[in-house]
């Protein structure tokens, strides 16, 4: 291993281009740059970036891996030269549990994606299926805010809720029935085993697998991360399978409209305009996508929202008023409200800065070698942008560490700062042609839901706790989780029939 080493590192000497490569920190004998990345990785790399700069270059065993941790920096990554870094890298998450990159998240950029792309965007995240499905989202949030006005003295984990809540309103809109139970039965007895296997397929999407970087050690499975991805390949095509045998056997489904999958079974057996047709195991891994990055980052998001309101009793109260003037106390805020609440649609914008729901985005990859801010980016390197670095950069950012809503107002520092991807201050949901297909959905299910939880509740903490007191330390995964659960009470604000199952 030592001597493959030893002539890797003599061949790219050799080989080097005349352009130096971004600098970075001295990486160990084999293994590189591994021991830099530590425990919670955005957080490592952009202590990182501080000292090399935010055009970083790592070597993560044989690869060659580009941290991008500044808006300038992303912008020429993720617009300048989009089409080169348009492709995923190699990776044991889109082998094993992706079905082999034939999912939508991890497909090479091509026909087949764009295929994917296209009826994603038509038949679920279009203006017209938006609007369509938008009673499903307001009845699950509904039901959630019941359900939170009867916990009576209880505290609650809102996250745990919350995820219950994104996951039934998508299962209605994609499988046309609810997925979890929330208490009041009726749901399949599938739905735990279900929510368990999300959470697991976050947190091994999250590591580092040392295989992916070192291709000589991969069947070695040094981290055991192979194995468990198997393993969960296995039980989620079990699931999907079964969910997909149904709908194909089944004449009458749980919701009036004709949801997502039965879309998807429709189009097996009509080519696109390239000849390209819908597989069984592309509509199963479509599912994945869905089920999986379309439920936990938006819960996840919420519930940092709700911590920050909490922690900030002023901002909560600001909220609370406009939402009072707008909405009234006699009704639940509505989707058509959301456009009139300004200060609330700030504070979205300062949750998704400073806790974007995947802070490494999803890898890329270049496709040829290119120079960039006069470094040269070698064909075949990793590019990984540190969303929640670029989001804190106090070169972009007064006071970046600190909740405040107001920079996105009017006379603030970032008045007309979104976050769709053509801003690359804060980019929670990518940018360019791999930008996250679900972004209008996530970032509509992210306001409706704060929206609703902060006009009709005050929370307090469990036990009595001091808001300023609240834990907000991060664990890491593939999305951002709260590394201690958010545990509270919330108190009824609202009329009482605002709260009632009319």
């Amino acid at each position: 291993m030592a001597a493959a080493t030893i002539v890797y590192r003599l061949i790219k000497f050799i080989t080097r281009p005349s352009l130096p490569l971004p600098p970075g920190p001295k990486p160990w004998p084999i293994l590189g740059n591994f021991p830099h990345m530590g425990q919670v990785p955005h957080q490592s790399l952009a202590t990182l970036a501080r000292v090399h700069g935010p055009l970083m270059h790592l070597c993560l065993g044989f690869v060659d891996v580009i941290v991008v941790a500044s808006s300038s920096v992303a912008e020429q990554f993720l617009k300048i030269h989009d089409s080169n870094f348009s492709n995923r890298p190699p990776n044991a998450g889109a082998k094993y549990i992706a079905y082999n990159y034939q999912d939508m998240v991890f497909a090479p950029y091509g026909p087949r994606w764009r295929l994917l792309r296209k009826i994603t965007s038509v038949h679920l995240f279009s203006g017209r299926a938006m609007e369509e499905f938008r009673h499903l989202r307001e009845e699950e949030v509904g039901r959630l805010t019941r359900n939170l006005a009867s916990s009576d003295s209880k505290a609650v984990n809102l996250g745990q809720l919350l995820n219950v809540c994104t996951t039934n309103a998508l299962g209605r809109v994609v499988i046309g029935r609810r997925v979890f139970d929330d208490g009041n039965g009726g749901c399949d007895h599938r739905a735990d085993e279900f929510k368990a296997m999300v959470v697991e397929l976050m947190v091994l999407a999250g590591v580092f697998n040392i295989g992916d970087f070192i291709p000589s050690l991969e069947w070695l499975d040094l981290q055991g991360v192979q194995a468990k991805m198997k393993k969960l390949h296995k039980r989620f095509d079990a699931f999907l399978t079964s969910i997909v045998e149904e709908h194909k056997s089944s004449s009458s489904k749980s919701e009036k409209h004709k949801d997502l999958l039965s879309t998807l079974l429709s189009l097996r057996n009509v080519p696109d305009d390239d000849g390209n047709q819908l597989t069984d195991t592309e509509i199963k891994a479509l599912l994945l996508n869905m089920f999986t990055a379309g439920t936990d980052t938006s819960s996840s998001t919420t519930e940092w929202a709700i911590a920050e309101l909490i922690r900030n009793p002023r901002i909560l109260a600001q909220v609370q008023q406009e939402m009072d003037r707008v909405v009234g106390r006699e009704r639940n805020v509505k989707e058509e409200d959301l456009a009139h609440l300004p200060y609330l649609q700030a504070v979205i914008k300062e949750t998704f800065r400073l806790h974007p729901s995947t802070p490494l985005s999803l890898p890329r990859v270049a496709s040829e070698s290119c120079e960039i801010f006069g470094y040269h980016i070698p064909k075949g390197a990793t590019v990984l942008v540190n969303v929640w670095a670029i989001a804190r950069d106090p070169k972009e950012w007064a006071d970046p560490l600190e909740f405040r809503p107001e920079r996105f107002l009017p006379g603030g520092e970032k008045p007309d700062v979104d976050v769709r991807g053509n801003d690359f201050e804060v980019i929670p949901f990518g940018a360019g042609r791999r930008i996250c297909a679900g972004l209008s959905l996530g970032l509509r299910m992210v306001q409706l839901l704060t929206a609703t939880l902060a006009h009709s509740f005050d929370w307090e903490l469990e036990n009595g706790l001091n808001p300023e007191k609240l834990n907000m330390d991060e664990a890491y995964g593939l999305t951002l989780q709260r590394a201690v659960p958010l545990l509270v009470h919330p108190r009824p604000r609202l009329a009482p029939q605002a709260y009632s199952t009319s």
